[in-house]
C-alpha cells in the first residue's frame, strides 16, 4: 500500500487528521511548521507531538524526500541538484547563493510542454507536473544542503524558472506558493517569489487573484510573428491578450513586472526590435532583464556580442525601462537559464533529447 505523501498535505488536511485521530486540530499546525519552519522530514524529532501521535505519523505517511541523485557544483558558487522522485523521475533545482541572499530556481514540473526554441527543457516534452510537496521539497532540500554546507542561512528568495511551465501547473503551484509566503511556515516575503511564465493569459488573471507574488514573463520579442515562431504559446495567446491581462495584473514589487529578454545574436537584438520592445511596455511599470543566450548542444544560437547588448540596454533605459544585464549562474553544469535538462556531470555536452532518451530507458529498467 502507498501512502500519502506528507509534504502534499494542506494546514486544513492536517488538521483534519488530527482530528480524525482524537487530537486537536492545531497540532496540524505545527505540524506543517516542523515541515517548513524547520526543514524537518522526520516525525520522530516532533517534540511538541505527542509519541502516539508520532508514531501514528510515521505509519500513515510517506516522509521520505526526492532523492538527490547528483549534486553539481558550479564554479560560481551555485549548485544544480538533481532529483528523483518516488516513481523514478528526475527533475532538478539551483540553488545559487550570494552575499545578500539565498535564491533557489525551482521546477515545477517532470519537462515541458512549451517547446520554445532557445530552451533545452522545452526539447524534453513534458512527462507530468510535480506535486505541491515535490514543489516544496525542493526549498526543503535546498535549506538542508545549506546546513551540510556549513551555512546558517537558509533559502531567501524563490524563483520559479526551473523545469517546466508554472502555471502549466497551476494548482499545485499555487498551493505550493501558500505554503511560501505564509509566516507561519517559510515566511517568504511576497517580493522575493517570483513565478515566470511564457504567457498562459488566463492563468496569469487568475494567479493575480489567487496569491500575491512577484510576476515575471519569459517574452524574448515583442513582434507577433517572431514570437510565435519562437514560443508557440504566442500563437495561442498573442501580445495582444497578454498586454490586456499584464495591464490589470495587481504588481508586488517597485519595478512592476519583470520581462525576461534572451538576447539571442542576429535574431532578437536590433534596435528595430527594442523599438518594438518599448511599444509593447507602453503603460506598463516594468523591468527588462536581458539575458545573454546559455548555449547548449544542438543549439546553433548564441548570446548577442556585448557591444551590440549595450546598444540594446542603452535604448531602454534612456526610455526609462530598467534593463540590467543578467549574467546567468551555473552555466557550467548546465544549471543557468534555459539550460536545464537532468544533466549528470558526464551528460552535460550531450543533446537534450539524447538525455531525455536515456532517462526514459532508465524509467523502463525501473518498470521491469
Amino acid at each position: 500500500m502507498t501512502h500519502p505523501f506528507a509534504l502534499d498535505m494542506t494546514e486544513s488536511g492536517w488538521k483534519e487528521w488530527c482530528t480524525a485521530q482524537g487530537a486537536k486540530p492545531f497540532l496540524g499546525t505545527q505540524i506543517l511548521e516542523w515541515i517548513a519552519r524547520k526543514d524537518c522530514n522526520e516525525p520522530e524529532k516532533f517534540s511538541n507531538v505527542s509519541s502516539a501521535l508520532r508514531a501514528k505519523l510515521i505509519e500513515s505517511f510517506d516522509w521520505s524526500l526526492p532523492v538527490i541523485d547528483t549534486l553539481l557544483p558550479s564554479g560560481d558558487g551555485s549548485e544544480k541538484i538533481l532529483l528523483k522522485t518516488k516513481d523514478n523521475l528526475f527533475t532538478e533545482c539551483v540553488l545559487m547563493p550570494s552575499e545578500n541572499r539565498v535564491t533557489l530556481c525551482v521546477s515545477s514540473q517532470v519537462g515541458c510542454r512549451m517547446a520554445c526554441t532557445f530552451c533545452q527543457t522545452g526539447k524534453m516534452g513534458l512527462t507530468r507536473h510535480l506535486s505541491r510537496g515535490e514543489i516544496l521539497a525542493q526549498v526543503i532540500i535546498a535549506n538542508q544542503r545549506l546546513k551540510a554546507r556549513g551555512e546558517s542561512r537558509r533559502v531567501t528568495n524563490i524563483v520559479f524558472m526551473g523545469m517546466g511551465e508554472p502555471l502549466d501547473n497551476f494548482e499545485e503551484v499555487v498551493s505550493a506558493c501558500e505554503v511560501m509566503l505564509d509566516e507561519r511556515f517559510f515566511g517568504l516575503s511576497k517580493h522575493k517569489v517570483t513565478v515566470s511564465t511564457s504567457g498562459l493569459v488566463p492563468a496569469i488573471e487568475e494567479l493575480g487573484r489567487r496569491v500575491p507574488v512577484s510576476l515575471a514573463i519569459s517574452l524574448h520579442s515583442a513582434d507577433d510573428e517572431q514570437r510565435s515562431g519562437m514560443m508557440p504559446v504566442n500563437k495561442t495567446y498573442p501580445l495582444t491578450a497578454l498586454k490586456d491581462v499584464l495591464l490589470k495584473y495587481p504588481v508586488q514589487t517597485r519595478h512592476g513586472i519583470t520581462f525576461e529578454y534572451v538576447m539571442i545574436n542576429g535574431v532578437n537584438d536590433s534596435i528595430a526590435h527594442a523599438k518594438k520592445l518599448v511599444k509593447f511596455l507602453h503603460g506598463m511599470k516594468a523591468k527588462v532583464n536581458l539575458i545573454p543566450m546559455n548555449p547548449h548542444p544542438g543549439s546553433t544560437m548564441v548570446a548577442t556580442d556585448p557591444e551590440r547588448m549595450r546598444e540594446f540596454q542603452k535604448y531602454l533605459t534612456d526610455r526609462s525601462i530598467p534593463a540590467p544585464v543578467r549574467y546567468s549562474r551555473g552555466q557550467d553544469v548546465s544549471g543557468a537559464c534555459g539550460q536545464l535538462a537532468s544533466k549528470r556531470k558526464d551528460e552535460l555536452q550531450l543533446a537534450p533529447r539524447t538525455v531525455a532518451l536515456a532517462r526514459r530507458r532508465e524509467w523502463l529498467e525501473t518498470r521491469r
